[in-house]
């Protein structure tokens, strides 16, 4: 498993959901799909496919994110 990529699962205060940005969300994506592919940077043939993958990655994550309910946390308004 990728122990790199860092928690981004909004905490039980205002100020630690907010603190996540569309740049975490992305880098944890793309950690995610070099991990899986084996590739730091894939080869030209293969990028726009990668590139397809860290953005498919990066919308589930900012979805899954935007959706969970955290016990203890204060309802936004």
């Amino acid at each position: 498993m990728c122990r790199s990529i860092k928690t981004l699962r909004p905490l039980a205060t205002d100020e630690a959901a907010e603190a996540i940005t569309d740049e975490d969300v992305h880098a944890a994506a793309l950690q995610y799909v070099r991990k899986v592919s084996g590739f730091r940077k894939p080869a030209a043939h293969n990028e726009a496919v990668f590139d397809r993958a860290v953005d498919a990655v990066t919308q589930a994550t900012a979805e899954l994110l935007a959706h969970l309910e955290v016990r203890g946390a204060r309802a936004r308004s």
